[in-house]
């Protein structure tokens, strides 16, 4: 089972940048796809970024241009990078890995931007 342990976030002010990490326990190279969520006070759970094995990548509307999604296979790594950041993207923010039909989740990481 693979187990997702992830670091990063924390506080940032608006129109700062912060890098989440996602480390897995195992190999994920034949993942099908990985991505960030994201769930803010009082609001459902949202996809945040997604990439796939294929290389689609997908990211929300208010994300796009201010994030990043990647994958370092060799590090066994996800990771998102966040530019520009809003009160809006003020959330806890989760890495999950789908592979061979399961998907794992993160901890979760709480990201606060805030003056």
């Amino acid at each position: 089972q693979v187990q997702l342990v992830q670091s990063g976030g924390g506080l940032a002010q608006p129109g700062g940048s912060l890098n989440l990490t996602c480390v897995a326990s195992e190999n994920i190279n034949d993942y099908f796809t990985v991505a960030w969520y994201r769930q803010a006070p009082g609001k459902r759970l949202e996809t945040n970024a997604r990439l796939g094995q294929d290389g689609a990548v997908y990211y929300i509307d208010s994300v796009k241009g201010r994030c990043t999604i990647a994958v370092d296979n060799g590090k066994n790594t996800v990771y998102l990078q966040m530019t520009k950041l809003k009160f809006e993207d003020t959330a806890v923010y989760h890495c999950t890995v789908v592979r061979q039909g399961r998907a794992y989740w993160g901890q979760g990481t709480q990201v606060t931007v805030s003056p």
